[in-house]
């Protein structure tokens, strides 16, 4: 269990690496991955926090997926309305 936790938490912490690297690429393609690549990242560094008890991170990465979440939701949401023509482009 202890190996699969470990894999976890050291996957999470590719991903926000790797997310923050698509964003200096200046694409909006890759924006849009990055932030999914935040949202799991983050859930997978909390998860590896709690087994090791290690609350601050755990908290921090939790605050973490939470702002990731709401940006794909605002995110989303505006593309909607874009949809919709009720955006200025």
């Amino acid at each position: 269990m202890k190996v699969l936790i470990d894999i976890l938490g050291w996957t999470g912490s590719g991903l926000i690496i790797l997310a923050y690297a698509l964003t200096l690429l200046k694409s909006s393609d890759y924006l849009s991955y990055s932030k999914y690549l935040n949202l799991l990242g983050g859930i997978l560094i909390a998860i590896n926090c709690y087994y090791y008890q290690a609350i601050p991170p755990f908290i921090t990465n939790l605050l973490w997926s939470v702002i990731a979440t709401l940006t794909i939701y605002k995110t989303r949401r505006a593309k909607a309305k874009c949809r919709k023509s009720e955006c200025f482009t």
